[in-house]
């Protein structure tokens, strides 16, 4: 199975800001880049420059951006994402230029710096990049990286970049690097040129197998870009000092904790990554050890599970005495009444002797509640927990919380992972056994078949065929470093100090490790579970770890977010294909994590380290924080005007939106979560969802990523109302499908592109270019070194011109072609438009031919959504939806926040979204006029140009009580269409065409859609 890239709008925005820095730079040209690379001196017998065959170099071209220039990009891509304004080019001994790019972990900051590098060197011809990671485990997963995202980028780019990894004993690599035209990337990790090792000085010595040349040297003469991955890891001064030598045009630096910050040009924080469900959702398993040893019968509450055929029941671990005396501990389900001093349970063991007779077993609540007064939680351990004990809890919630998984995305074609962390080989592989199985492995095997065994006595469906087909001892797997000569799994050699304590250097461990990525993403191998040593975990960011547990002592040098870090990308099917549809993305993508911690004791950690991770986020929402702020709008961006700063100010305060340190309230999320904002004053509302969006990016604590209870959440069975004729009926009338098409004259496109480009004030509008004169004068005295080294000749006057005319250069551009190519139009449609551009507008494309290009390409695809939305058309197809939509593949749902038990809905329980619904939920429920309700699923989607959108409710009343019986309604906390996003905005509106279109081929009782913001207006609407 091979992994499958996709062009992704977040990722382009982070490749855009690095390459917006350097507009201006012309394309370099062939005089720019060649250089005579130094032969060196030949050995004996050797003739000079045979390994090279050519002394021909091609290095980067040098800036041709003034300081003032780069500044004025930087600011100008800062102000365009609302982050702080730099006031100075940020300049380092290391290199001139010096860009931050802060990406969350789990997001692909790798193909992002991997994209970056096709882009630059696609706009300016810079070719040669350096890669610089931290550690062995980083370096082997940026050369995977480059290995499988090569075929993506040469269908985008129609090139193959040639990347090698640094290794001083191979040093031919090098001579290649500097004599290559084409795209080189050196992958090095930092100990290869700043450590102190023989090896490690190889880089700075003049070396008698390479021709007498010091390997730096012939690296730096090509001028390399260094991207630098993890740069917090790299900041000691020995380091630093050793990047010099690179002589580094510029440096770009990738992480999502940077320690110390240069000019930051784009952010993608934790906070970012989770509200646009770019990572996977955070669910906990904790366990709350409570008691002390011995004072009372071990219990440990595993989970309570709902049917619609019988009341509550309780997964318990207890204690039982066995006919031989021997005590065992075992797992039944408990219901309410049942003692478990009686045979059958515990067989009489005195410990649970007085009051242990189940008096209440709460579903909402997750409590189990005895007749002495205990009450469990859900998670809470009791009595005698040893560390054996407690391992063995942990090891059984990752299974049960795997085949939790499992069996909802099963029927999406999703492999889910399971990883098992240990911080040692013998407690998994035991070589002094004769079978070779340590405890852990005899602990996950009885666990997995006590399990299997109850998930095979349900009906036989595809995935319990699947769940026949793999034995225990097949299911898991371990990965860890390998003995040269015995060939056994050992614990890995670990570093001791430095930045990367903890981890270890075992490269065939990392290989290993990549190697079997893909493999184990297919349903045809049967390793589920893996077992890994702690020290190997940066070598882990398969996407399909779905529950990471860790079996050891938790220490301080992985942070909670470290933990996590290993399983936050969005996961992918056996097609390759990432599951990022917003409609599902949280309910697909939900990582648990089995702690040895309590629930509220492991978040509280995990938050606190978000929390630290946002510190360079806002914390103020004053009257200037928001001054000289962007709204980006469907006109062009606005500029926050002190006028406009301080009704933004006035309007939290007035709704206590803030407190008495001008700081984000609660009160303020919640009532955005609820759709229950104050309305915004007239001079804001055209800018209503970039104002919002202003607000939001000034962080508060209750904006945090909700981080759930993994355990809450339980299945939703379908009750009674589900079989109902008038469901079936309003069932059978809303299950269609239908493909879209949109036909639409080209001249009206023309036309509508035409008046917008002309536009005297939204309309097509270039920066000039900027070039620099410098004089100098050959010094006094010439030396040898002087004119090697570059200073034979001084700098005299430098001054910086402003062109505003035409600018003739050597480059051809294909207008039309960039055009076509942006746009997706045909090249004699963009001919027709550049036809109808003003001559003084046109004029402007000599001035700046890049910028005219893509601000062109901006509002000619602008008009083109505007055009498509008015002549969408839908057409039925055969395909319909399958009725096991409403249950196969549904995730557990948390019913604490349920409410009540419902009477009319086909679940006992909804689970809404805001209080607008909840409210809803209450008067539809108890409604004389409604037979039968759902909140339509997730996967009920209806396409549109702007992604796919899923309803909220279908509803059938009651024949004679209303005109319209069946009826399609949307929720939303504003009727306002000011107030809808765009995207929200045009979504509705193909929604109404799509029911339009199906009434009118499938009658003769007409389905009504609309958008409603209570039942009060639904009741209105059908009976009008």
């Amino acid at each position: 199975m091979k992994l499958k890239f996709k062009t992704q709008a977040y990722q382009s925005a982070a490749v855009q800001a690095v390459v917006d820095c350097l507009k201006g730079q012309p394309p370099a040209s062939a005089e720019a880049i060649s250089y005579r690379i130094d032969p060196g001196r030949a050995a004996r017998g050797q003739t000079l420059g045979s390994t090279l065959g050519t002394d021909d170099g091609f290095k980067n071209a040098d800036l041709a951006l003034t300081d003032s220039a780069l500044l004025e990009n930087i600011q100008q891509v800062q102000r365009g994402q609302n982050l702080p304004v730099s006031d100075t080019l940020v300049k380092h001994k290391v290199a001139r230029v010096n860009l931050d790019v802060e990406m969350e972990t789990g997001t692909g900051k790798t193909y992002c710096y991997i994209k970056t590098i096709f882009e630059l060197n696609r706009r300016y011809g810079w070719s040669k990049f350096i890669i610089v990671v931290p550690s062995i485990a980083i370096r082997e997963g940026v050369a995977k990286s480059l290995e499988i995202t090569a075929e993506h980028f040469l269908e985008t780019y129609q090139k193959k970049a040639r990347f090698f990894i640094y290794n001083s004993k191979q040093l031919h690599h090098l001579e290649s690097f500097s004599s290559d035209a084409g795209i080189n990337v050196m992958v090095i990790n930092v100990q290869a040129f700043a450590a102190r090792g023989a090896d490690n000085r190889r880089i700075y010595e003049v070396l008698d197998d390479f021709q007498s040349r010091r390997p730096i040297d012939v690296i730096s003469a090509n001028r390399p870009i260094l991207i630098l991955d993890e740069p917090q890891k790299m900041e000691g001064a020995q380091t630093l000092k050793s990047l010099e030598e690179f002589k580094a045009l510029m440096v770009l630096r990738y992480s999502a904790t940077h320690k110390t910050t240069h000019n930051k040009i784009h952010r993608l924080d934790a906070l970012d990554a989770y509200n646009q469900k770019l990572v996977k959702k955070i669910a906990v398993r904790g366990i709350a050890v409570k008691g002390l040893a011995g004072t009372a019968g071990y219990l440990y509450l595993q989970s309570i599970e709902i049917s619609s055929k019988k009341p509550p029941e309780a997964r318990v671990e207890f204690e039982q005495k066995l006919a031989g005396g021997n005590i065992k501990r075992v797992v039944r389900k408990l219901s309410k009444g049942d003692n478990l001093f009686s045979d059958g349970f515990s067989n009489g063991l005195d410990q649970y002797r007085d009051g242990f007779v189940v008096s209440d077993i709460n579903a909402n609540t997750d409590t189990l509640s005895f007749t002495n007064g205990l009450q469990l939680t859900v998670g809470d351990a009791t009595g005698d927990v040893t560390e054996a004990a407690l391992r063995r809890i942990q090891i059984r919630e990752a299974i049960k919380a795997h085949f939790d998984k499992e069996q909802a995305l099963f029927q999406q074609g999703v492999k889910v992972l399971t990883l098992y962390f240990i911080d040692e080989v013998a407690k998994y592989r035991d070589y002094s056994q004769p079978d070779e199985k340590g405890e852990y492995a005899r602990i996950f095997e009885e666990e997995y078949n006590l399990y299997l065994n109850e998930m095979l006595d349900l009906d036989e469906t595809p995935y319990v065929k699947y769940l026949k087909g793999i034995t225990a001892e097949k299911t898991h797997s371990g990965y860890f470093s390998i003995d040269k000569k015995t060939k056994r799994d050992v614990d890995p050699d670990i570093e001791k100090r430095g930045e990367n304590a903890g981890l270890s250097n075992d490269v065939e461990a990392y290989d290993l490790i990549l190697k079997n990525k893909e493999r184990l993403l297919s349903l045809d191998e049967p390793v589920r579970f893996i077992f890994s040593h702690s020290a190997l975990r940066e070598g882990w960011d398969n996407p399909n770890v779905f529950v990471i547990c860790a079996l050891k002592h938790s220490d301080n040098t992985i942070s909670r977010r470290q933990e996590v870090g290993r399983g936050l990308r969005l996961s992918v099917n056996q097609h390759g294909d990432r599951m990022d549809h917003p409609a599902i993305v949280h309910d697909v993508n939900v990582l648990t994590v089995v702690a040895s911690e309590s629930y509220k004791d492991f978040v509280a950690a995990l938050q606190k380290d978000i929390s630290d991770s946002l510190s360079a986020r806002p914390k103020v929402a004053d009257e200037a924080f928001f001054t000289g702020k962007v709204l980006k709008a469907a006109a062009g961006d606005v500029e926050v005007t002190p006028q406009l700063a301080k009704q933004i100010y006035k309007y939290l305060l007035k709704n206590d939106y803030t407190d008495d340190a001008d700081r984000i309230t609660g009160a303020y999320h919640d009532a955005k979560k609820a759709e229950t904002l104050a309305e915004l004053p007239p001079e804001l509302k055209p800018y209503a969802a970039q104002v919002y969006q202003l607000i939001d990016s000034v962080f508060s604590a209750s904006q945090l990523p909700e981080i759930g209870d993994d355990r809450r959440p339980k299945k939703n069975p379908l009750n009674a109302n589900f079989d109902k004729q008038e469901f079936k009926a309003l069932w059978s009338r809303i299950n269609r499908k239908a493909a879209y098409s949109v036909s639409f004259e080209e001249a009206e496109l023309v036309q509508k592109a035409v008046t917008v480009l002309n536009d005297k004030d939204a309309g097509l509008r270039v920066t000039p270019l900027q070039y620099t004169i410098q004089r100098g004068e050959q010094a006094d005295v010439a030396t040898y070194d002087g004119i090697k080294s570059g200073e034979a000749f001084k700098l005299k006057a430098t001054e910086t011109e402003v062109n505003r005319l035409s600018v003739h250069s050597a480059v051809k551009y294909d207008l039309i072609g960039k055009l076509a190519e942006g746009t997706q139009l045909t090249r004699r449609t963009i001919a027709e438009i550049l036809k109808g551009m003003n001559v003084a507008v046109f004029a402007q494309f000599k001035t700046n031919p890049e910028s005219f290009i893509a601000e062109a390409i901006r509002l000619i695809n602008e008009q083109k959504a505007t055009v498509i939305i008015e002549h969408l058309a839908y057409d039925p197809v055969e395909d319909k939806f399958d009725l096991d939509i409403f249950t196969a593949g549904l995730t557990k749902q948390d019913f604490s926040k349920a409410g009540d038990k419902l009477q009319r809905h086909i679940y006992d329980y909804v689970l809404t979204d805001s209080n607008i619904e909840r409210q809803f939920v209450k008067e539809l429920d108890t409604s004389g006029d409604v037979v039968v309700y759902a909140k339509l699923p997730r996967g009920f989607l209806i396409p549109t140009p702007v992604g796919d959108y899923n309803p909220d409710w279908a509803i059938s009343f009651k024949e004679g009580a209303v005109k319209h019986v069946y009826f399609v309604a949307e929720t939303k906390g504003t009727m306002s269409s000011m107030e809808l996003r765009e995207i929200e905005r045009t979504k509705i509106k193909c929604a109404r065409k799509f029911f339009d279109d199906i009434n009118q081929k499938f009658a003769p009782e007409q389905v009504k859609y609309d958008v409603v913001d209570s039942f009060g207006k639904l009741m209105e609407l059908v009976k009008q």
